[in-house]
């Protein structure tokens, strides 16, 4: 005689796998289908990656080859080729900018570029307007070269000790040399700024006949 208990479980076993088998064969192609999902996501990024590195690659060597041209007329027209989008548009602006002696429209309409970007991170934007404000020189108004400067010599920004720097500058054009002063003196004792910078200034401030510190 079979034990009824046993014969109840096998019976029982068996349903459940029976049910099993026909949810698998209803619903098992989700599983395989999140397998795939998960799978090929991992193949997409490591490839969306690799392209990004190689666009990366291509940029650089374009640039370096531009920049390895004998004249400035040829490296301004290798670098005006050099294929680009996004940030690498901005870097390929900035360095359009190096050389305003030679066509200082040129390096200025190359930083409007970038300045009149609002995609751009505020490092390559600030970088900018400071180094417009450096180029223009007088052909630009003190009032607007300082409203420029204002905008990115706030907290927080990358480039502050470097538009305080030139605003300083800006105070002694316009005649101000207490304000210049002031503002080199609070350079000289600011952390954010490079050691180079503070150097800078202290330099200024003996040539300009004034105390190292605030008195």
């Amino acid at each position: 005689m079979s034990n009824p208990d046993s014969f109840i479980e096998e019976v029982t076993e068996e349903v459940r796998r029976d049910r099993l088998f026909h949810l698998f064969r209803k619903y098992g192609w989700i599983g395989v289908a999140i397998v795939l999902a998960t799978v090929g996501g991992a193949a997409y990024s490591e490839w969306t990656k690799a392209q990004a590195t190689a666009r990366a690659q291509a940029f650089g060597d374009a640039v370096s080859a531009a920049l390895d041209q004998t004249t400035p007329e040829a490296r301004q027209t290798a670098l005006a080729a050099v294929p680009a989008v996004g940030e690498q548009s901005a870097v390929l602006n900035l360095l359009l900018s190096s050389d305003p002696v030679s066509d200082k429209t040129a390096s200025l309409a190359a930083l409007d570029k970038v300045i009149a970007d609002a995609s751009l991170p505020p490092l390559y934007h600030d970088l900018a307007v400071l180094r417009r404000v450096i180029v223009a020189g007088a052909d630009m108004p003190i009032a607007d070269r300082r409203a420029a400067l204002d905008a990115i010599a706030v907290a927080g920004r990358p480039y502050r000790p470097l538009a305080v720097e030139q605003m300083a500058y800006l105070d002694l054009e316009a005649g101000d040399t207490d304000a210049a002063l002031k503002r080199l003196r609070a350079l000289t004792e600011d952390q954010d700024a490079p050691q180079g910078l503070r150097g800078r200034a202290t330099q200024m401030i003996v040539v300009l006949g004034g105390e190292t510190q605030a008195g």
